[in-house]
């Protein structure tokens, strides 16, 4: 387990924010599909649910890894994070 000190407090509370943000976008999309039935909003959450889903793995598995493997950590969150992108955009051009 790593010692809490100032940058790990940072490091949690943009994980937090970030998550939060993410999960408002992932929860408005949803409304809007709901509500207008387009395909382009289910995509949108499914990006954004993605997105926040590599960043509270990220952090859960940093900490209880005590950021060891840090580049097979941060090359699967890109992957993931590139993935639920991947959706956003293609809610946007479709």
């Amino acid at each position: 387990m790593v010692a809490l000190g100032g940058v790990e407090f940072a490091y949690i509370a943009t994980s937090v924010v970030l998550s939060a943000a993410g999960l408002s976008m992932v929860g408005l999309a949803v409304h809007a599909y709901v509500t207008a039935q387009r395909q382009e909003m289910l995509f949108l959450a499914i990006g954004f649910a993605l997105v926040v889903a590599a960043a509270i793995a990220t952090t859960v598995s940093a900490f209880l890894n005590g950021f060891s493997n840090i580049i097979v950590l941060l090359t699967v969150h890109n992957a993931i994070a590139t993935a639920g992108y991947a959706f956003v955009i293609y809610s946007v051009i479709r």
